[in-house]
């Protein structure tokens, strides 16, 4: 935690994001759904009010719409927010860039791992293909979701960016 606050979170001006909720935050909270409303099987998601005892880089950060919004906009400005640029913009552009090719994308019965038209880059998914995809945008666009039904996605040849930041597991399209 200390690693990422001092080299990314507070350079990029994003006060309210880590591995767990500050106790005077604690009534901020967005609580999932107590149960799958779908009546799937419930799932079990991080209590964020505890330190982590092990802390994942691929998963369990905390964030207000606000800090997630200046990381998006990093993002979107190829590694570069307000002066300070942590990433090279050809860094973001490999990071953001397909790198799966042709390999075949992961299914089970109708769910598959990425929509038509997407492949996945470091970190990503990105859109490689107007039209067999399900939902409208550019090629170049990349998103994600987490595990309680947040997502995001930004679009570098519309120069916009958009999250959503739900609290419903089980309720997530990718």
């Amino acid at each position: 935690q200390a690693f990422l606050s001092e080299r990314i979170f507070d350079p990029l001006g994003m006060p309210d994001t880590a591995f767990h909720v500050q106790e005077h935050h604690h009534e901020l909270i967005a609580e999932p759904f107590a149960r799958d409303p779908d009546g799937g099987v419930q799932m079990k998601v991080i209590d964020v009010r505890a330190d982590a005892a092990l802390a994942s880089g691929g998963g369990g950060l905390t964030s207000t719409a606000a800090d997630y919004a200046r990381f998006l906009h990093f993002m979107l400005n190829r590694g570069e927010l307000d002066g300070v640029r942590l990433l090279g913009p050809r860094t973001v552009d490999f990071m953001t860039t397909d790198h799966l090719g042709d390999i075949a994308v992961f299914s089970t019965g109708s769910r598959a791992l990425l929509p038509a038209g997407h492949g996945f880059g470091l970190g990503f998914a990105v859109r490689k293909h107007l039209g067999v995809a399900p939902v409208p945008g550019s090629v170049g666009t990349y998103f994600w979701g987490g595990l309680a039904g947040t997502t995001f996605f930004v679009d570098p040849t519309l120069d916009l960016f958009g999250i959503l930041m739900l609290q419903a597991p089980n309720q997530r399209e990718y």
